[in-house]
Formats: C-alpha cells, structure tokens, sequence
C-alpha cells in the first residue's frame, strides 16, 4: 500500500519538478540520451497520481463504518501525508507509522472501527492481489510443471505400490484389532448422549455389532492384501469405509474413523499394487493368520471382561439393551467374532487349495534356433521331454523351466541369443508372480548370475562344475598317473573303446536297456527326472553314443551331449553292467575326451560337484556352515567330498554354480519342491509333463546322483 501510494506521490513531484525546471536539452548518461516527457506527459502523469491516491483513500474511507461524507477531504490529506510519512520512515510497508499517521488525524472517527477498516483495508490491498498473482503464475507455470510434478508422483507412487502389500496388510491388521478393542471397551458418556439424541438405539447397537465384525475380517483380509489379491483389495476398502462409518454412528469415535479413511486412502492411492486376479480365500486364511486372528479375538475379549469385572453376569445381560449397556455390548459382540473366527478356521480346514497353473504350459518343445546357438552342453536337457518353455518372439532363446507345487523352477540358465535372455528372465518373473508362485533359478552360470541380482532373488552357491580342457587335456606327468594306471588295466582286461552314431543306436537299444535296468536294480532306485535325462529309446536314439566293451559285449555306455558350435562336450545317461573291467569308466572318460580334441572341440564337462567350495567360517550364513558340514561329513548319505577328489584326477577347471531364489522361508519351500522335482516319482510335474507329450520326443534318461557312475557324471544333481 505505501509503495504504490507512495509511487503515485513521487510521480506527481516527479512531474511537477519537470514542469517548473525543464531542461533545455535532454540529458545524456553515459552517452545515452534520455529522452524527457513532454508538458502534456508530465500533466498527464499528475493527473493519474492524483486519481490513484482519492481512489486508494476513497476506499478506505468505504470501509470506515459511519464516517461522514464530509470528512473525506479530511481523509484525503490525511491518506497522502501517512504515504509520506511511511516514505521518510523506510519501515517495510508502512506497518504501524501508516495507521498512526491516519488515526492521529482524524481524531473525531470512532478509534475501533478506523483501526477495523484500516486493517481490512490492508487485507484488500495486499491478500487479494497477492492471492491473485499466485493464481495467475500458477495458471501460466502449471503446463511446464505438470509433466515433471507427474513424473514425480508417478515414481513415488511406484515407490509405494512395491511397499504396499506389507505396509497395508499390517495397517489393515491394526485397524481390525482397533475396531475390536474399540467394540470391548465402553463409549465415552458425553459422545453417547449426543448420538443417541440423534439415532434410534437400535440402529447404535446395530452398528457396534457390526463394526466388531468388520474388524475380525479386517485382520483376515490383512494376508490377502499381503498376496496383492485384487479381490482382497476391493473387500478390504468397502470395510475400512464402512468400519469409519459405523466407528462414528456407535459413539463418535472420530478418531479410529479418521485412522480407517486414512488406511483406505493409502490403499487406493496404491492400488495397482493388487493385481492378482485370483482367489484369495485358499491363501488368505493360513495357519498363521488363523493364529493371529485368534490372539487379536482373545485380546480383545480379555480387554473386554477386565473392563467389566465389576458387572454381576447374569442370562439376562447378553438381552440388556441401552445407552450404558456396555457389558451386554461386549458380550454380542465378544461372540460374534468368536463365531466368526471359528467358522473361518473351519472353512480353511476343509477349503481345498488350487496350486496355481502356468499360462505357457503348451510351450513344451524348445526352440531349435536357440538350440544352435548354445554355448553349453546343459541346454540339450530340453531335449528330455519333461519341460515347460517360455520363448522369446525371434525364436533365438528359450528359457526351460517346471512348475511344481508353487515354484517356477528354472533349469541351469536360459538358451541361446544372450541378448534376449534378461526379457526373457523379467517375464517369467512376473507370470510366477501373478500366479503366487516364487522363482527359483537352478544351477546358474555366472554368465546369468547379474540377472538374478538385478530380479531380486537371494543367492546361494550350490557347487562347482568340473570342466576339462580338452587343448590342454593330456595323460603325462605325475599327476595323471591314476589315470594312466586305470587306462592300461581296463585295455589288458580286454576293454575297447567305440563312438556310435544316432543313426546306429536304434540296433543297440535292447543291449543298452538291459545293462540300464542292471544298473538301476543294483543302485536301489528308480528313474529321476527335471536336471538330468532317464533311460527313453526315443531319447537315447537321437544321440551318438560312446560304447566300452569287453570281448564285443557291451559292459558300459554314455550318450553324448555336444554344442552345435564344438565349444563343449558332455555326456548325459552313464550306465554299466556289475561285471566289467577295472576303471571302465576313467577308461570311458579318457577315450571320450581323446576323441573330442580330435574332433575339435574346446571343453570337456564332467558335471557338477554338489557343495563343493563352500567356505563354512566364522561369520559365513547358516546355509554356508550346513553345506560345509555336508560336503566335509556327509559321506553316509552322498559321496560329496569323494565325487570332488573323482573329478579332481582329470585336473579340471572348477567353476561355480548357484542356487537363486526368493529369501527366507520360502527358499526353503521351493527346494523342497525342487526335490520333488528332480525325484521323478508320480508327484513329480516333469513325470505329467512327460506323460502329456504326445507329439514331442519322449523323455530321456536320468541317472541317480549316489555313486560315481550315475547320470551327469553323478554330481548332477542332489535335489
């Protein structure tokens, strides 16, 4: 206010100055001439300021309640001698000198009204044209900050939605034992009176009944909201809303309606968090919600009798109805949600569970331009008809994975093109995700290992693999003399070596069977399934074969696995009779990896040592100190330590192989269905699978993982 009226006094001085001193020529600054307003503008800019400042007073001099029309004169000179006196002062906007200047010289206005006007004089001055400038930059600022302000809210929204199943379902637990505890205690008195003066008691009880419910389904929707079930999300903000509503009809309990709307707006803010189209109910009432439930529900009943102790209970009381019947309150309620409770847990108890069902489980044959372009023997395990196959849409790459119980199990790392392999990674994720199941990547490379840190999933080092060298393989030195010595003694017991082609083995196959079935009646067990192959004439026939015999009969064989590229060699299903010659399998290793380097291959692969490297120290996790002590003195149920020093005779370069997948619990859950899995026994998804295929080759042989002569060179797997 007093810098414009104070402008509009200068101007006017400025103006009048001119006037009476008017240079002959116009001043230069700085070599600049300024150019002075001629006699007219100088009037004219008298006149402007004149009517600015009897605008300004006249305004004033409106809100100035009874004043008389005569005093305005009076206010004017008043109104320009308080701006110069606010000019001379330098006090920022006048405050205090002005309304001093305009009190002092009007002493015949009524003092509390002047004082009334002249602050509401300022609010008009300054609040509304500053409120309307803010309006007017945020109308003329707001397209360039929407997109970024958008941005910004999209990502914390992002931000929230990944926080939002545990945050909310805790919340929502909360505020279901709010809603209890508030239903146990009795209403505050002066609250009461005032509802009870405006709704009839019937419609008050009514809601105190049904506020206890809600809260014990609050707590039972709590896990579904964990499961992000879109199902559990709509129920659970219906609730919450409701439970605010009834919160303020049974006693004005503002302050858990306000608590309830609070959690229902974060839910909705959140809501692309729940996207699970499922059923809830299966998993929404596990033991350990049931469990929680039923603490919450005690709690609340304790609550409740210690705040009535007092109170005589008679039949009578549970039919008590009145604004001070706490007690009997307590009681209806107390039962309902014990009903409720008990009814849910039952309901669980004979509610049968649905496993959740893959959206590919039609995809079950392998890409053969993925096939041509691995870089790893593991790939041809798609080639035993026991997989599921999520494929990339150029066909250059192929994840091959099971689904048991439900964990998504991936075998070893994804096929072909590397470049496809992370969208390939990402979207099986995320199917597993829809459908409740968690991830688990088995026997990972380090070649994928960064893709399983950027998913998310916890690692664990399952073993090493043992890979040979096969430029640099060779039968001197010391060190190989085990080698040598088995060598020689299995030729001087008469034993040959010969590589079959696919085409030949089909005449082989009954030979091969029955030495098969020997093998597997000696070792005590049946076929396994899922990380390596089984004993299948369709499968056995489309691999060459390396045979050992022993005076023309067959006493062993190895099918063999090789990349299209000649980069590695690997044999699958190894099997042999109980008769046969010293070191027939050393002796089958060495002629194998000879005949390899010939045919120009790189490397030799001799499978998997389970837990081998595992460092158990001090600070080492639980899981690092159990596969320690496993592989040191678990002799008695696996040869683990024996299998490594096996291996060990070829001088290998170990490499190690992972375990990744989700942390907690739950990777404990989805190794037990990894055994499962490979078990190959009539609950096993890859034995369905296998019996599925009507079109694809049949599944291929598996080999058990105890002694040195199994499938995968006996390390392929332990489950």
């Amino acid at each position: 206010m007093a810098k414009a009226g104070g402008g509009a006094i200068l101007l006017t001085a400025a103006a009048v100055l001119l006037l009476l001193a008017r240079p002959a020529r116009a001043p230069r600054l700085f070599g600049w001439r300024l150019a002075l307003p001629t006699q007219g503008q100088a009037l004219a800019q008298i006149g402007v300021a004149c009517i600015d400042l009897a605008a300004a007073s006249a305004a004033l001099f409106i809100l100035v309640p009874g004043i008389a029309p005569a005093l305005y004169p009076t206010l004017f000179l008043a109104y320009g001698l308080a701006v110069i006196v606010t000019l001379v002062s330098h006090v920022p906007g006048g405050l205090g000198i002005f309304e001093a200047v305009i009190v002092a010289t009007l002493p015949d206005v009524d003092r509390p009204s002047l004082l009334a006007a002249l602050i509401a004089y300022r609010l008009i001055y300054y609040l509304i044209p500053l409120l309307l400038g803010v309006v007017a930059i945020a109308l003329h600022e707001g397209n360039g900050w929407r997109h970024p302000v958008s941005r910004v809210l999209d990502g914390a929204q992002a931000a929230a939605s990944g926080m939002a199943p545990v945050m909310l379902s805790l919340l929502v637990a909360v505020g279901g034992v709010i809603l209890l505890i508030s239903g146990a205690l009795p209403a505050i008195q002066h609250r009461m009176r005032i509802v009870t003066g405006w709704l009839p008691l019937t419609f008050i009880e009514a809601s105190h009944f049904a506020a206890s419910v809600i809260g014990t389904l609050l707590i039972l929707l709590a896990s579904g909201l964990y499961r992000r079930l879109d199902a559990a999300f709509w129920m659970t903000r219906a609730l919450l809303l409701a439970g605010a509503l009834f919160s303020l009809i049974k006693g004005l309990d503002y302050e858990e309606a306000s608590a309830l709307l609070l959690i229902a707006a974060l839910l909705q803010w959140t809501r692309g968090a729940f996207y699970r189209r499922t059923s809830f109910t299966a998993e929404a009432l596990t033991p350990a919600w049931i469990a929680t439930l039923a603490v919450a529900v005690g709690l609340s009943i304790w609550i409740g009798f210690f705040a009535y102790k007092h109170v005589d209970y008679q039949n009578d009381l549970w039919w008590h109805f009145g604004p001070h019947a706490n007690a009997a309150r307590f009681l209806r309620a107390g039962l309902a949600t014990a009903v409720l409770a008990v009814g849910a847990a039952f309901w669980r108890m004979f509610r049968p569970a649905t496993a959740p069902r893959p959206a590919d489980r039609r995809s079950i044959t392998a890409s053969a331009d993925a096939l041509a372009l691995a870089q790893r023997t593991d790939a041809l395990l798609a080639t035993t008809g026991d997989k599921l196959f999520l494929i990339s849409g150029t066909g250059r790459a192929f994840v091959m994975y099971q689904v048991q119980g439900h964990s998504w199990i991936v075998m070893g790392d994804p096929v072909g093109d590397q470049s496809e392999w992370p969208d390939l990674l990402w979207q099986l994720r995320e199917r597993a995700d829809a459908e409740q199941g968690r991830l688990l990547l088995y026997q990972l490379s380090l070649d994928a290992l960064p893709l399983a840190i950027d998913l998310g999933l916890a690692i664990v080092k399952y073993g090493e693999e043992a890979r040979v060298d096969l430029h640099h393989f060779t039968l001197d030195g010391p060190d190989a003399k085990p080698l040598r010595y088995a060598e020689r003694r299995a030729m001087r017991e008469g034993a040959t070596f010969e590589i079959v082609p696919a085409g030949r083995v089909p005449m082989l196959l009954a030979e091969l069977k029955a030495i098969s079935d020997q093998w597997l009646a000696a070792k005590g067990h049946g076929e396994k399934a899922f990380s390596v192959g089984r004993f299948d004439p369709a499968y056995i026939a489309a691999c060459d074969c390396a045979l050992v015999r022993q005076e023309g009969r067959i006493v062993a064989f190895a099918n063999i696995w090789a990349t299209a590229n000649r980069r590695e060699l690997s044999v699958d299903l190894m099997r042999h009779a109980d008769e046969m010659p010293y070191g027939t399998m050393d002796f089958l290793f060495i002629r194998l990896m000879q005949w390899g380097r010939e045919q120009g291959y790189d490397w030799f692969t001799l499978g998997l040592a389970p837990l081998s490297g595992i460092e158990a120290r001090r600070l080492s996790p639980f899981w690092a100190k159990a596969g320690a002590f496993f592989f040191r003195h678990g002799e008695s149920f696996y040869g683990f330590e024996g299998l490594r020093a096996y291996k060990d005779k070829y001088a290998p370069r170990w490499e190690p192989r992972f375990i990744a997948g989700p942390s907690g619990i739950s990777l404990s859950r989805a190794m037990i269905d990894l055994q499962k899995l490979v078990g190959g026994g009539p609950g096993s998804a890859a034995t369905r699978t296998r019996r599925r295929r009507t079109h694809a080759p049949p599944a291929a042989g598996l080999d058990d993982e105890g002694g040195q002569s199994s499938g995968r060179l006996a390390g392929a797997d332990v489950g």
